[in-house]
């Protein structure tokens, strides 16, 4: 279950950056623009990670605080270990990457659609808030999934490249413990 957790919160630390993935959700809670290359570049990857890992933190956070069940309050509190470490290990690719020298990330500012999402999680409570979370979680993991398996597969750095993968299977594990989640959590 520690496992499920930890590719859960890594999954919704990018969760922003997978905004950029392909995708076929027009709704309003689509983390953010996509793209639809088969390839991401790097800045592009770069600049989207931090953000990404900040919603998850700071939205995590928020569950931790207004949910109403337990098991999205542990979901949540793996995602923030999950997501820090995660932060953590993309500084460390970047000061490792070839061709990251030049490229700034973004700091942990968040982008307006991200605010905009928080502002939706803070007005709501109880079981509103908490199937905001969950689909907000759910969108943001099939994004991010999307964006780290195309840049596994055709990023330019391979530090970079290395920490997609990496951190892949942990992404992939988080969109499914979400979706379990949703399952759990229907009306």
């Amino acid at each position: 279950m520690k496992t499920l957790l930890t590719a859960t919160a890594v999954a919704l630390l990018a969760g922003a950056p997978a905004a950029l993935a392909q995708s076929d959700d027009t709704s309003p809670d689509a983390v953010g623009p996509m793209v639809t290359e088969d390839k991401i570049d790097t800045q592009t990857f770069i600049t989207t990670v931090p953000n990404a890992n900040e919603f998850e933190i700071q939205s995590s956070k928020l569950a931790e605080e207004k949910s109403a069940s337990d098991d999205v309050k542990d979901f949540a509190r793996q995602m923030i270990e999950d997501h820090t470490k995660a932060g953590n290990d993309f500084k460390a690719a970047m000061s490792q990457g070839q061709t990251t020298a030049s490229i700034k990330p973004a700091g942990p500012r968040l982008q307006p659609k991200e605010q905009q999402m928080l502002g939706e999680l803070k007005s709501a409570s109880g079981k509103d808030f908490d199937a905001k979370y969950i689909k907000m979680q759910t969108d943001a993991h099939k994004d991010t999934v999307a964006l780290f398996s195309t840049y596994a597969k055709s990023g330019d750095d391979p530090a970079m490249k290395e920490f997609a993968k990496k951190e892949l299977p942990v992404l992939k594990m988080h969109e499914k413990h979400v979706k379990e989640l949703a399952v759990a959590h229907q009306r």
